[in-house]
């Protein structure tokens, strides 16, 4: 295999860390490899080119049986808050592969999720099925092309093998691209070993590798704080402009590099509630849609807890500083939030009304189960069929503010309506139609699942083919449950 041809250009500086960080291992080789998707165009912007590469071979490159040169697998240690409960973990079922640096000087980590044991996997079998995988692959690259930072989705290898869950499994490995997999949990694993020197590596790291323009900061660990905490703002803010609901938010979950990472039990909202959890293990809603800003901030005081040794000699003050800055965060989430919604309605500039305009749509949206996406959609006449519930007395009245409120600021339906375009998609990776996809494929017929994937790389785009994409789930009595996939 001349995997050198590739393009491939690794410098792997995360395994060249303390030995306590990581876990020197490799990928599990798997029975029959076989590619079920791959993402050339991914593979473009990463500069690979995959053209002269057999089938066979990417398989066997995917699944982690064939290893290009220059790559070094390694698992990376981390701990976390699942649901609350501090445990320490580490990658039980993904190895990293190596870091590939791409043409444009951009480092990405390359992760096999789903390649087997490691040291990490605390009596699991480091295995993952093929639904989860095809899932991590379609909801991501849609959240690309949602324009929400993500981790993205370069091949999903079937290994040949059964996985036991629930039931039994098609296996299969996802292979992952991040920025990093740096996390609040690879803080709180090295915070836990009390070892000072060991957190400033961690510290010195990340700040090289994502946040190089701190280098010379007075106090690295509050501007570090500082930074991570308005990235996770700007993210959980488009999260909620989408309707994307996480649904396992723990703190290993959050990423340093702002990115979304690690898709579980995730999906969107239909009918918009405030209150909508769609995991199976999130029985008391820790996670649910409107408690995701709340829960990011409890992630960053988390993350906060762990840089104190490093803000500040005396303790107290330390804290004093970190809580400080944390508090910070509902003032800023709070603006950036209603200035998205403000975008979602197509406004320009401030009034002092705007607050309970948005609130008394969204309340409205409640009361009468109005789907979230649609809505928006409607509001910009981008509905594709007539639905009566625009038709309630209520919504007019409302409609009639909303249209005053459109009067200020000098704006104009061309203007509103580019705005509201550019920010509100058409289509999203609805729940029912994910579900369809992975179903047909587990039953080899991929067709459905590609022609989904290049329904959603223009959500934003009016197109004949999206049409068939915009309705929601039909009414049941059956409460729609994601799961983990471990």
């Amino acid at each position: 295999m001349l995997f050198n041809e590739v393009g491939w250009n690794f410098d792997n500086t995360y395994s060249k860390l303390p030995d306590s960080f990581i876990s020197k291992t490799s990928p599990i080789p798997v029975k029959s490899p076989e590619l079920t998707i791959f993402n050339y165009n991914l593979a473009e912007e990463l500069g690979l080119n995959f053209s002269s590469i057999k089938k066979d071979d990417l398989s066997k490159l995917f699944s982690g049986n064939s290893l290009p040169e220059g790559s070094k697998s390694i698992a990376q240690a981390y701990a976390g808050h699942q649901f609350g409960h501090f445990t320490m973990l580490g990658d039980g079922r993904a190895v990293l592969m190596g870091e590939h640096v791409s043409k444009n000087n951009e480092r990405f980590d390359i992760q096999f999720k789903g390649s087997g044991q490691t040291p990490f996997s605390r009596n699991g079998d480091g295995r993952a099925a093929l639904g989860p995988m095809l899932r991590e692959y379609i909801i991501s690259e849609a959240m690309h092309s949602l324009n929400i930072p993500t981790t993205r989705s370069l091949a999903v290898v079937k290994t040949g093998e059964d996985v036991i869950r629930e039931n039994i499994l098609q296996g299969a490995i996802l292979t992952r691209v991040a920025s990093s997999h740096l996390r609040v949990g690879t803080f709180q694993y090295v915070a836990m070993r009390n070892n000072e020197n060991e957190l400033r590596t961690l510290i010195d790291y990340t700040i090289n590798r994502h946040y190089p323009n701190i280098k010379k900061s007075k106090n690295q660990a509050i501007d570090l704080l500082k930074v991570l905490i308005e990235l996770q703002i700007d993210l959980v803010v488009n999260w909620m402009r989408v309707g994307f609901i996480h649904g396992v938010m723990n703190t290993d979950n959050m990423s340093i590099s702002g990115e979304t990472i690690d898709y579980g039990p995730c999906a969107f909202m239909d009918a918009y509630d405030p209150q909508t959890v769609f995991s199976s293990i999130d029985e008391l809603g820790r996670y649910a849609y409107f408690n995701q800003p709340s829960i990011t901030k409890w992630n960053l005081a988390r993350f906060a807890e762990c840089l104190i040794p490093l803000i500040d000699p005396k303790k107290e003050k330390a804290i004093e500083i970190a809580t400080k800055v944390i508090n910070s965060f509902d003032k800023s989430y709070e603006t950036k939030w209603i200035n998205m919604m403000r975008d979602k309605l197509g406004l320009f500039g401030q009034d002092q009304k705007d607050q309970i305009l948005i609130i008394d749509l969204l309340t409205w949206m409640h009361k009468n189960k109005a789907d979230y996406t649609n809505t928006f959609c409607f509001l910009m006449d981008e509905n594709f069929q007539h639905s009566k519930i625009y038709n309630d007395e209520n919504f007019l009245i409302w409609k009639e503010r909303w249209k005053e409120r459109l009067k200020l600021n000098n704006n104009t339906p061309e203007k509103y309506l580019s705005l509201m375009k550019s920010v509100n998609p058409l289509v999203i990776p609805r729940n029912h139609k994910v579900e369809e996809v992975l179903e047909s494929a587990n039953n080899n017929d991929l067709s459905p699942l590609k022609k989904l994937i290049k329904v959603l790389e223009k959500p934003y785009e009016k197109t004949k083919e999206n049409i068939d994409y915009q309705s929601p789930a039909p009414s049941s009595e059956k409460k729609y449950k994601t799961f983990c996939g471990t």
